[in-house]
């Protein structure tokens, strides 16, 4: 999307926090670029330059602020305004795609050749897939040195640097300047968690998430209070907790091995759907009269994610047709008898979720599920080890659905299902849900996916967030409808009685 100067300069002089995220500004005077709440003197209009990404001012020669920070701004700029491929490559390099890989295979996996997803990467992004790639993980390195207690040898590996020689030298290149400079004082290790902090583009609706995430937390694996979202995963545990007056998210990680911590936060900002754009979101849903009052009460709703595909596809498979507390009880039978240990973990979390490799060929009816849904948990993971990709975001979604949809034991719903909350895509819509027609019926809209998938269309490409809205506003009637069985169940008795006195 082409910035505008204007609008970009007037946002920077009023140093308005709702254009925080969406572009950066470059002082040609400086070398350096910012966030457009930059608590810096405004510079002069004649001296700036505007990028949608960090990546782009970066790549042309600018450096991040130390005073603002550009590590630490929401991260919807990258995502408003570019195409379903830039936005699949994106997702891909967030988790590591190229730094293992190189850009002809990124091209492959999202369907097109390298060179029109680096053409596209260009018109879209101002940057390179590689130029990103570096971005990101020199921001991140920036953010380890700013507020933790690492050394910078396990700041260049937590930030995915093949060496630290390598980081030396790139950040020397940018910042002109050894990283051990921007270290404060007082900062020392002392083998306690990371703490990071993830922004996001307010509103946000945390009682929803954290509400949405206790109901269906795993026993022995999460942990979930109003407070704090805690859980174990194969490297360690992770606890965050929200920090409103600063839009934004703590996260304290504690990890084996801090190599993986590029991999963990992507996680944390999908679990929370931290890189949403509500506003882009909203201007299109409210256009339905129908959705527009359901986006007014929760302006700041998001969908909620999942941590990991495969733990979220059987989540899905076991929450077929029975209630969302007994299919929490099967899946804490399941952690507590296949999830690997967690030794002092503590505060009930005791177990990780087991991997594909520790279901095969296990009983799994025996814990008490219908054998129908145990073969389809072992075809899972059996195609989960065939296909290490079955749960990472590919060309389409219609090619994410027809792969999950050829496992047996999954139908459209659940292929739909995990591709909101594994597949972060926002465009999935499982037209069949009964939570969404009866949303839908309660508003005048005939309960038929086929009518429901008509008046979908215009959601595009949002047609997830419509179903989390709608998914709520359903949660918000139970009450009404439970109030009316009552009143129903109460005026037969009353009909009964007044039979039996008659005969009487």
């Amino acid at each position: 999307m082409p910035l505008d100067p204007d609008i970009c300069y007037r946002a920077v002089v009023a140093r308005d926090p709702r254009f925080d995220g969406r572009f950066f500004v470059a002082v040609s005077t400086t070398g350096i670029y910012c966030r457009p709440i930059c608590p810096a003197r405004t510079p002069h209009r004649d001296h700036v330059t505007f990028y949608q990404t960090a990546a782009a001012a970066q790549e042309a020669g600018y450096r991040a602020c130390l005073r603002c920070r550009p590590e630490t701004a929401p991260n919807v700029g990258a995502w408003r305004g570019t195409s379903n491929t830039v936005s699949r490559a994106l997702a891909l390099i967030e988790n590591g795609a190229l730094d293992g890989d190189n850009v002809e295979a990124l091209a492959g996996r999202v369907g097109v050749g390298g060179r029109q997803l680096r053409r596209l990467f260009q018109e879209h992004l101002g940057a390179s897939p590689v130029a990103v790639a570096q971005t990101r993980r020199i921001l991140l390195a920036k953010q380890l040195i700013h507020e933790t207690g690492l050394s910078m040898t396990e700041v260049a590996l937590a930030a995915g640097f093949g060496s630290v020689r390598r980081f030396n030298d790139i950040f020397r290149q940018l910042y002109r300047r050894p990283p051990r400079t921007l270290r404060r004082r007082g900062f020392a290790r002392d083998g306690s968690a990371i703490e990071l902090t993830l922004a996001y583009q307010p509103p946000y609706d945390w009682d929803a998430m954290i509400g949405f995430l206790a109901a269906r937390a795993i026993p022995g694996v999460e942990r979930v209070t109003y407070a704090i979202y805690r859980r174990t995963f194969a490297s360690g545990t992770i606890t965050v907790s929200h920090e409103p007056e600063r839009r934004r998210l703590r996260v304290a990680a504690r990890l084996d091995d801090v190599g993986v911590l590029p991999l963990i936060l992507p996680r944390v900002r999908r679990v929370f759907d931290l890189d949403a754009d509500p506003e882009a979101i909203a201007q299109c849903l409210s256009r339905d009269p129908l959705l527009a009052p359901l986006l007014a009460q929760r302006p700041g709703l998001r969908l909620p994610g999942a941590w990991d595909g495969f733990e979220m596809a059987v989540r899905a498979v076991i929450g077929q047709q029975i209630t969302i507390a007994g299919a929490r009880s099967l899946l804490g039978k399941l952690v507590a008898r296949y999830g690997a240990n967690v030794p002092g973990a503590g505060d009930g979390l005791a177990h990780v979720f087991p991997t594909p490799e520790r279901l095969i060929g296990k009983d799994l009816a025996a814990l008490g599920m219908p054998r129908a849904r145990a073969v389809a948990i072992a075809s899972l993971a059996q195609a989960a080890l065939v296909d290490p990709a079955l749960f990472e975001r590919g060309a389409s979604l219609e090619e994410a659905v027809t792969k999950l949809c050829a496992v047996p034991g999954i139908g459209n719903w659940t292929a739909q299902y995990i591709a909101i909350r594994a597949l972060r895509e926002p465009d999935a819509f499982p037209a069949s849900d009964i939570g969404l027609l009866r949303a839908l019926a309660a508003n005048g809209v005939r309960p038929r996916p086929q009518a429901v998938t008509a008046r979908a269309e215009a959601w595009r490409p949002w047609r997830a967030y419509a179903a989390q809205h709608l998914w709520t506003h359903d949660v918000a009637l139970s009450p009404v409808r439970q109030e009316r069985k009552i009143e129903t169940h109460a005026r037969k008795i009353a009909v009964a009685d007044r039979n039996y006195s008659a005969r009487l």
